[in-house]
């Protein structure tokens, strides 16, 4: 840790973890830790997994736009629930996983922890916003309007401020690491909507239908509706993937350019 707060990024290692570790399981994180092994892990997958991710929610959008058939209620508008459904699911996990970093940041002060809770924040409130918005024209021609205060929609939208939180409050200290600390704080904190967006459908008598496909039972959509809305959903995922680790390697980069530009600062007016 430099003399600004932020975290060394000049050594071979690329910022040590702040501290020795507590125990084994300790130890095997911050294995994990080093940006520099990230960067070594990550860089030479990344074009892969972008190509992968684009061909896989091109096809999945297709199949399901194009190919797969209407709904026979709602007709061409459940068209909508292949951006919509994938969408969704991205927002609440990418905050799973911020909330996971945000505990990592917290309990073993992941230097690399921070940048990936940072890095996810701004990809996860964009799947958030694109939920909100597909949802909102969906509910429009079943609902009469673009939006109702129910408490799966309105959960989500507290989703969104969530992340949006998040990103303010680790902009808002001089010193990096107070910001990483408070937005670590919220991202655990904020971790409670979860199950509320996952179970508002069944506590509360709500406009938004219940959920249609089940793990543990049988699902209610058609086969010839479900294989498209997975293969969105795969896309998705690599897609959520693919960005956010290109926005933490860019990330990796920035602190380390920073913080070499500060050492020289340091030398100098040494």
């Amino acid at each position: 840790m430099g003399r600004t707060g932020m975290p060394d990024y000049t050594g071979d290692i690329a910022a040590r973890p702040i501290g020795a570790p507590q125990s084994k399981a300790g130890a095997w994180l911050h294995r994990f830790a080093n940006p520099g092994r990230f960067q070594r892990l990550v860089q030479p997958v990344l074009p892969w997994l972008t190509v992968v991710a684009f061909l896989t929610t091109v096809i999945g959008l297709v199949w399901g736009f194009f190919y797969a058939p209407a709904d026979w209620q709602q007709g061409i508008a459940s068209r909508i629930m292949y951006v919509h459904i994938p969408s969704a699911w991205v927002a609440m996990n990418g905050y799973a996983a911020l909330a996971i970093c945000s505990l990592l940041s917290i309990v073993w002060r992941h230097p690399l922890a921070d940048i990936a809770a940072k890095e996810i924040g701004p990809v996860g409130a964009g799947f958030t916003a694109l939920c909100l918005i597909s949802g909102s024209l969906w509910g429009r021609p079943e609902w009469g309007t673009y939006w109702v205060w129910d408490a799966r929609l309105t959960s989500v939208l507290i989703l969104l401020f969530l992340y949006l939180g998040h990103m303010a409050l680790i902009r808002a200290f001089d010193n990096p690491q107070h910001g990483y600390r408070a937005a670590a704080i919220l991202g655990l904190v904020g971790a409670v909507n979860l199950p509320i967006i996952v179970f508002s459908v069944y506590w509360w008598n709500t406009l938004h239908q219940g959920n249609s496909i089940s793990v543990t039972g049988p699902s209610k959509i058609y086969v010839t509706m479900l294989y498209p809305l997975i293969v969105c959903t795969i896309g998705f995922y690599l897609a959520f993937a693919a960005m956010c680790l290109g926005r933490i390697s860019s990330g990796i980069m920035e602190n380390r350019a920073r913080a070499l530009l500060l050492a020289q600062a340091e030398r100098g007016d040494a």
